[in-house]
């Protein structure tokens, strides 16, 4: 069993990092945010530095939304799905291996990437070790969450956007405490706390979203 589920991950990480799995577009799209927020705010340096922090985690959410759809849909059309819950997996260990992959290839670049990018936003350089370490616990959550999303609308034609829409709201928390966890206004207490309810959800998003997940998928594939 152990050795079928890194066989499973090992597969959806070559996929997502190959041309067009969807890490590269994230990154991209992640800097597209970066570069046209500061031509739209315009020379204010202060007032970006003000939003920096917010804008950075706006972009993660966004640039994780926007590889959901690939998280079970290939493998739904191909018919793939249909043999790997008939393997010596649970369904649950295949949704949880497809959503590690996908957070591996596309939560830990953008996190990588994120630093360069505060850089076009001009955050502020006590900022940045908060950010790695909040990025790094809260962006698991966006994909263990997202995925939940992605396997209700298996089997829709571009189910991408309902995805999207249906996991957005649980994505806020994440939006919320992840930004106040490298906040440089939040006295240092409080900032603890953002990051400690942070883990919270993230934990939480990792047993609750396979179960979530392999149960939408049964659903969709009866």
């Amino acid at each position: 069993m152990r050795r079928a589920f890194f066989s499973l991950l090992l597969r959806d990480l070559r996929l997502g990092t190959r041309v067009g799995g969807g890490a590269g577009m994230a990154v991209f799209f992640f800097l597209l945010v970066a570069v046209i927020v500061p031509l739209g705010i315009g020379p204010d340096l202060d007032l970006l530095a003000l939003i920096a922090s917010g804008m950075l985690w706006v972009g993660l959410l966004l640039a994780s939304l926007l590889t959901l759809e690939r998280l079970f849909q290939a493998d739904f059309e191909d018919g793939s799905l249909d043999l790997l819950t008939m393997g010596e997996l649970p369904l649950e260990l295949v949704a949880f291996a497809k959503t590690l992959a996908h957070w591996l290839s596309t939560g830990l670049p953008l996190v990588l990437a994120a630093p360069l990018f505060g850089l076009l936003l001009n955050l502020d350089q006590a900022s940045y070790g908060p950010m790695l370490l909040a990025a790094l616990i809260g962006t698991p959550a966006l994909s263990f969450l997202g995925g939940i999303g992605a396997a209700l609308t298996v089997g829709i034609r571009r189910g991408g956007l309902l995805a999207s829409l249906l996991v957005l709201p649980f994505h806020i928390p994440v939006l919320i405490f992840g930004v106040g966890a490298m906040s440089s206004d939040i006295p240092g207490l409080a900032a603890q706390q953002s990051l400690l309810l942070l883990s919270a959800i993230t934990l939480g998003s990792l047993v609750v979203g396979p179960v979530a997940m392999a149960a939408a998928l049964r659903a969709n594939m009866q």
